[in-house]
């Protein structure tokens, strides 16, 4: 006869699934805060593509992605109560008074407002803040959103550094 321990019984499919979607939304939170770090404020605000993409302007547009999917869709919060701008476009607009601190830390705080909606909701309960939505379906979407992003800033600071390597005749190292 074997004994069975605590740590011999696996947990559940959808709690590890959840767990792992989690897990990767966190990593790519992580590299949407940090692909400013070590930049200046001009750098951060350079436009290397024909849109008006940049990188702080990439960190403030999930910082809209967090606020519509984990707080709207829940909620049904409109966006000036949510303090995210009113349109997708809008989001990735820069202030005058925006800086790399600045946009991180909403960032950061957008994400741990996110990481408290979400965590009382179960992946199965259903959500109606923007249209109806079972809450599996807005994990997803936001995965999907901050994944794109990143590889969007990669290229970006990647960009950046090189410009910077040209300039200094240096490499330049993430």
């Amino acid at each position: 006869m074997r004994v069975v321990t605590p740590h011999d019984v696996p947990i559940p499919w959808e709690d590890e699934q959840r767990l792992r979607i989690d897990e990767l939304i966190d990593e790519y939170r992580s590299a949407m805060h940090d692909c400013l770090d070590g930049l200046t404020e001009e750098e951060a605000r350079l436009r290397l593509v024909p849109s008006s993409t940049t990188l702080l302007g990439l960190v403030k547009h999930v910082t809209f992605v967090e606020g519509v999917w984990f707080d709207q869709a829940v909620t049904g919060r409109g966006y000036g109560e949510i303090g995210i701008a009113t349109t997708p476009a809008g989001s990735f607009a820069l202030r005058a008074s925006d800086t790399i601190p600045g946009v991180q830390a909403e960032y950061r705080r957008r994400c741990e407002r996110s990481r408290a909606t979400m965590a009382a909701l179960s992946p199965s309960d259903v959500v109606d803040g923007r249209g109806t939505r079972a809450v599996w379906a807005l994990h997803l979407q936001v995965l999907r959103e901050l994944a794109q992003h990143a590889g969007h800033a990669d290229i970006l600071r990647e960009q950046i550094l090189a410009h910077r390597t040209s300039e200094t005749g240096e490499t330049e190292r993430r």
